[in-house]
């Protein structure tokens, strides 16, 4: 990708480097070495999840989220934190290599098909970015849907006024959902998923890459190492492109985070509590648990969980798009030609 600051006026022009597509990676690397890799970031940002879940749920506000960990920890030991975690994981593995396939395949195929259709590089970046966003999160939801639902049960847990069975493991907490509700109980706000997430991620990647080229183009050229050969190129060194992708990544995440909170909090209710009719099978509709929702705190309370939610996703966006881009340039299948000089 060159991004010239000619639309800057300056004659400079930054030499970051270039994006690797579907076709250039080692796909049994890229598999093999994202699920190593991804575990690891999903474990280190699992209680910032943890705590915006029981928010999310809990009828009334308990306070701040690191007064409601410190609670947790104290009662339950820093195990409390990682409630569900080896549920969460073991779905996640399979959720995130369809996610991964869904983004790079759809990428490739529209980024191909806008510039072809005369679209400009930053034009067509953006929506290359957004409809595999788009349709890696409609793909995922499969997976990921499932997962939530019974590793988000065991989040919540032992939270004040929360309706919820006593589930000893995963594996438990499956069985009696299918039992009690059969299969269509493991996908319970699966439409509301799909609304949340796939407009959060085409929202996200599009962001991502607004952002990351007005960066460039704004401090880019004050941060990169002069080209030696040539006065009017800058070459950015590796610690520099990590930065950039970093705050881009972050910048979009806390924006998804905005947009598309109401749903979540829904998606999240939908998915762990029960309905108030204790003998139906059925959970709460989605307008009932908007009632509920604006009974509890006025619409206000849609938005509860903002602050561990805005910080866990621009923490995971940074910490996913640097592991993320550092995964495809290890699993690029010729090394050589992570730079462009064109």
């Amino acid at each position: 990708m060159n991004l010239s600051t000619a639309e800057e006026e300056s004659a400079q022009e930054i030499h970051i480097p270039a994006d690797i597509n579907w076709e250039m990676l080692d796909k049994s690397k890229f598999f093999i070495l994202g699920a190593a890799l991804f575990s690891g970031v999903s474990g280190a940002l699992y209680p910032a999840v943890l705590m915006k879940t029981r928010q999310q749920v809990c009828h009334h506000s308990q306070g701040s989220c690191l007064r409601g960990a410190f609670t947790l920890v104290r009662h339950e030991g820093l195990r409390g934190l990682y409630r569900g975690f080896g549920t969460s994981l073991m779905g996640t593995i399979p959720a995130r290599a369809l996610y991964m396939t869904a983004l790079e395949v759809t990428k490739s195929s529209v980024g191909s098909a806008a510039v072809g259709l005369g679209f400009t590089e930053g034009k067509a970046s953006a929506a290359a970015n957004a409809v595999g966003g788009l349709t890696a999160a409609m793909a995922a939801q499969l997976v990921w849907t499932p997962v939530d639902v019974v590793s988000q049960r065991l989040m919540v847990q032992g939270s004040s006024g929360v309706r919820c069975c006593d589930y000893v493991n995963g594996f438990d907490a499956f069985k009696k959902i299918v039992r009690a509700d059969g299969v269509k109980g493991l996908y319970r706000g699966f439409g509301i998923s799909i609304l949340t997430y796939a407009p959060s991620n085409a929202v996200w990647w599009a962001s991502y890459s607004v952002a990351q080229r007005m960066v460039w183009g704004g401090v880019g050229c004050y941060v990169c190492k002069k080209d030696g050969e040539n006065g009017n190129m800058v070459r950015p060194d590796s610690k520099t492109v990590m930065a950039v992708q970093g705050v881009s990544a972050a910048i979009a995440g806390s924006v998804s985070a905005l947009i598309t909170m109401p749903l979540d909090t829904i998606k999240t209710r939908l998915q762990v509590l029960d309905g108030e009719d204790s003998s139906s099978k059925r959970g709460p509709s989605i307008g009932q648990t908007v009632r509920n929702l604006v009974r509890e705190g006025g619409w206000t309370a849609c938005y509860r969980g903002l602050g561990p939610r805005c910080a866990s996703m621009s923490m995971s966006a940074t910490t996913m798009i640097t592991t993320y881009e550092f995964l495809k340039r290890l699993s690029a299948k010729n090394h050589d030609g992570f730079c462009s000089k064109s």
